[in-house]
C-alpha cells in the first residue's frame, strides 16, 4: 500500500510538471528514446556504451526537431564525452537570436543532471546562476532525479534549455537585455 501510495504521489508530480508543458513538448518527450546504461565519465567501460546511448537519443529528437521544423540547437562534445558545446537559437518576431551552449558531464552522472550554460547571457537575468548557468532547479531536477538513468543529455535540452528559451529570451529582449545581432559572413 506504502508503495502504491508512494507511485501515485511521482505520478501526480510528474503529471503536474507536465501541465506546466505544452503539448509539443509532451510528444517531442515522448518520441526522444529513454536511456538504459547507468554510468557516469568515472565509469571507463560503461561509459562508453551509456556515450553512445547518449548519441542515439540526441540525433533522434535532432531528427525528430528537423522534420518537425523546430531545430533549434546544435551539440557536440570532446572526445571523451565529458564537454559538450554548440550553438542553441531561438526565433522571435522573424529573427534568429543565436547563444554559445556548453556544459560539462557531472562526476556524479546521470545521478546528477548537467548544469547547462550560456555564457554570453550571464547576468542578464535572475534566472541564471553565476557563468551563465541556466536555473531548473524547480521543475527539471526533480523529474531529472526521478528518471535516472532514463534521461539523458536530449532530455535534458528537450526539458530543461528548451522551455527555459522560451520563457526567458523573449522577456530579456522585451527588457532590452538581449539584443538582434546581425550575421556578419
Amino acid at each position: 500500500k506504502k508503495k502504491r501510495k508512494a507511485y501515485v504521489s511521482e505520478v501526480k508530480q510528474v503529471l503536474y510538471y507536465l501541465e506546466m508543458v505544452d503539448e509539443a513538448t509532451r510528444k517531442t518527450l515522448s518520441s526522444i528514446p529513454l536511456l538504459k546504461t547507468k554510468a557516469g565519465p568515472r565509469d571507463k567501460d560503461i561509459w562508453v556504451q551509456r556515450l553512445k546511448e547518449e548519441y542515439q537519443a540526441l540525433i533522434k529528437y535532432v531528427e525528430n526537431n528537423k522534420a518537425a521544423d523546430n531545430d533549434w540547437f546544435r551539440l557536440e562534445s570532446n572526445k571523451e564525452g565529458t564537454r559538450w558545446f554548440g550553438k542553441c537559437w531561438y526565433i522571435h518576431n522573424l529573427l534568429k537570436y543565436e547563444f554559445d551552449v556548453e556544459f560539462d558531464i557531472p562526476v556524479t552522472y546521470p545521478t546528477t543532471a548537467p548544469e547547462i550554460a550560456l555564457p554570453e547571457l550571464d547576468g542578464k537575468t535572475a534566472k541564471m546562476y553565476r557563468g551563465g548557468k541556466i536555473c531548473l532547479t524547480d521543475h527539471f531536477k526533480p523529474l531529472w532525479a526521478r528518471n535516472v538513468p532514463k534521461f539523458g543529455i536530449a532530455h535534458a535540452m528537450a526539458l530543461g534549455l528548451g522551455p527555459w528559451l522560451a520563457v526567458e529570451i523573449p522577456d530579456m529582449i522585451e527588457k532590452g537585455s538581449v539584443s538582434y545581432k546581425e550575421k556578419s559572413e
